[in-house]
């Protein structure tokens, strides 16, 4: 434990309160050369900057309830199914960015694998392709699923986690991506399942964050969302 608590207070150090600016949590600092020694990986590192309306493509129009301003691209390290640490992309609401990184960081050090994380133009802002392809996601300007109130999503205080192994399960049944239909059995431990009181939902609860996987209905085990 101390050594996560060094590496979390190295990350929100260097993501400071210049959100805007574009801000990096460096590599070369006691926390993380100690979460290096401590899980066999890289440091962790993430780069926080301003993102624009053409950045974010078809996933922002105008009448959207926040604007490009009001949102940050975050860039960070990744641990991958396949053992290997890449970087990803999320768009975040701005007052959470410093959370996001710092609960990510928390996830890395874990060793939690995200298949893939790529902001969700790459998809045409399409949600239903974002969850096939497995896409870790959050900012997407769009309605709740089967409702037409804005979704977490929109305000960029909700992100999907790994949606294949972590599906939405509609009031009726029905199972978003479908197929994710296998992992609605929640007794599987297949990597990148996440489960009630895991480190993965404690790292997210820790900062003020919802789960979706304690819903009645629709349960929605993907889904992180600060209110």
């Amino acid at each position: 434990m101390r050594t996560i608590n060094r590496l979390l207070a190295t990350v929100v150090i260097g993501i400071s309160a210049l959100l805007g600016t574009g801000v990096t949590a460096g590599a070369d600092t006691g926390g993380h050369a100690a979460a290096e020694s401590a899980t066999g990986l890289p440091p962790f590192v993430a780069t926080v900057r301003p993102v624009t309306a053409e950045r974010l493509g078809k996933s922002w129009r105008e009448g959207c309830p926040v604007g490009p301003d009001q949102l940050r691209l975050v860039n960070m390290s990744v641990l991958g199914f396949d053992g290997r640490v890449y970087r990803g992309e999320l768009v975040v609401a701005a007052d959470v960015a410093r959370d996001v990184v710092a609960t990510f960081a928390e996830l890395y050090f874990h060793r939690y694998p995200i298949e893939r994380m790529e902001t969700v133009e790459k998809y045409d802002a399409d949600d239903d392709r974002s969850m096939e392809a497995n896409n870790t996601s959050a900012f997407n300007c769009r309605a709740i699923t089967g409702g037409t109130e804005w979704s977490n999503h929109s305000y960029g205080r909700a992100i999907d986690i790994n949606p294949v192994q972590n599906p939405y399960i509609s009031g009726s049944g029905t199972v978003y991506p479908s197929n994710g239909a296998p992992y609605t059995d929640r007794t599987r431990t297949d990597p990148g399942l996440i489960h009630a009181d895991d480190s993965t939902v404690r790292a997210f609860e820790s900062r003020g964050w919802d789960w979706g996987g304690y819903w009645d209905t629709p349960i929605d085990y993907q889904h992180f969302e600060k209110p």
